[in-house]
């Protein structure tokens, strides 16, 4: 047994999703061989990979197949993947956008618990609160007294993110009185969220998350206008008028002038279980909508969330679900969170570089 002879039984080990073996793929790092034990490392592109055990499993199995006795150690680490086109933030690998046609479906909600998951699974995560007339991030991570620092480097004044569970957050409303109605033009708006895009110090992030507004308007142009982002997250619940216009952010982004990937869609509020009765199911909003909308346009589905009254609970006492392991939905979001990792890894794999767009009408 040498390096050699066990290189040649991993390039039988195919990645899922890219469909090309690990040797191929460069994912195989620090192989060292003695006697009868074979150690390395499998190399992620994302450490919220979810099928890192499957990858194991098929790396030990094909040695073994070889060498029955062999010993196998096998180890993880993660670079995470990055495709942008001339990015604005070059420190940061890739930008995510958090979208819904309509309020109230839960984007937010899913947006927090994205960011802590993906931080949860160790990637370097940032988010911004993109909803500068409603921002709520501040309160679902209990920071809504905090204010963020400044601090003065060459010349220019940079905003220090607060932190909170793994992920630097900015928001509007750090900045605002909470209690006051902001009245701006969209012209402030953009201007507004163009300063907490550019001037933050993010450091080097692997994603950085941001909750959009409802609907389709200045800050989605702004975005795609001025970054290069990597993909986005559809959300709605399964009601027809959130899938309609669900529908219609989707064509926004699609657009052929506009073009960004669609990483794929969250049904939200998808179901109720009764707490005595867990194997029931009341469809309150609706039967897989969004599941049906994945079929119809080719979208993955990313998850979907039940209805519970401690993701309501957990939003006001400042604990995103995905980080507290007593919550009963913490999975269901920890997996959504894999989920979109892997559809992010996939994109940046296959697709190019998402242009900058330049829109003249």
């Amino acid at each position: 047994m040498n390096k050699e002879t066990v290189l040649k039984a991993l390039r039988t080990v195919t990645e899922p999703d890219l469909k090309k073996d690990l040797v191929t793929l460069n994912m195989i790092e620090g192989l060292e061989v003695s006697e009868n034990k074979v150690r390395f490392s499998i190399v992620l592109t994302t450490p919220a990979c979810p099928l890192k055990e499957h990858m194991k499993n098929d790396c030990t199995a094909a040695i073994r197949k070889e060498y029955p006795n062999a010993e196998v150690e096998v180890s993880f680490t993660s670079k995470v993947t990055s495709h942008q086109n001339k990015p604005a933030l070059s420190n940061i690998k890739n930008i995510i956008a958090v979208i819904s046609g309509k309020g109230g479906v839960g984007k937010s909600t899913v947006a927090v618990n994205l960011a802590v998951g993906l931080a949860k699974s160790g990637a370097k995560v940032g988010l911004v609160d993109g909803d500068i007339h409603g921002p709520s991030i501040p309160m679902m991570f209990g920071v809504q007294n905090e204010k963020p620092n400044v601090v003065e480097r060459d010349g220019k004044q940079w905003i220090v993110p607060v932190e909170k569970f793994g992920v630097k957050m900015v928001s509007i409303g750090f900045f605002v009185d909470p209690d006051k109605a902001l009245i701006w033009r969209g012209a402030m708006i953009t201007s507004a969220f163009t300063q907490i895009m550019n001037d933050s110090d993010w450091g080097e992030l692997d994603y950085l998350i941001f909750d959009t507004p409802p609907g389709t308007g200045d800050i989605h142009l702004t975005l795609v206008q001025n970054y290069s982002v990597t993909g986005i997250v559809i959300v709605s619940t399964p009601q027809q008028v959130a899938l309609a216009d669900a529908r219609k952010a989707l064509s926004m982004f699609t657009d052929q002038q506009i073009n960004v990937p669609v990483l794929g869609i969250v049904e939200n509020m998808s179901y109720f279980s009764p707490a005595d009765m867990p194997d029931k199911k009341y469809y309150i909003f609706g039967k897989e909508g969004a599941r049906n909308l994945s079929a119809q346009s080719g979208i993955r589905l990313l998850a979907e969330i039940p209805i519970q009254e401690e993701v309501c609970e957990s939003g006001e006492r400042g604990i995103p679900a995905v980080f507290d392991d007593k919550h009963p939905l913490q999975t269901a979001f920890y997996t959504m969170a894999q989920n979109t990792a892997q559809a992010i890894a996939i994109r940046n794999a296959t697709l190019d570089a998402t242009k900058i767009v330049e829109i003249n009408q």
